[in-house]
């Protein structure tokens, strides 16, 4: 597996999507279920990481545009 610290947030969501499928098709034992868990938890905070640095960005951006004057009018 690869260091969360150097996942792209698409890196993160398709292991994190590989690891639902894989808890979704059963046969593993109890500790590999869990340790799948884990990991799926682990993915979805480092995409919700990304996720939140996004909106910040895009709230920063649009407030700085809503400050600004109307260039067009």
């Amino acid at each position: 597996m690869t260091e969360p610290s150097s996942l792209s947030y698409e890196q993160a969501r398709d292991e994190l999507t590989d690891v639902v499928r894989q808890l979704e098709q059963g046969g593993a034992t109890l500790e590999q279920s869990l340790v799948l868990w884990e990991r799926g938890e682990e993915l979805a905070r480092i995409c919700q990481t990304y996720l939140d640095g996004a909106k910040a960005r895009l709230d920063a951006a649009l407030s700085a545009g809503a400050q600004r004057p109307d260039e067009h009018a």
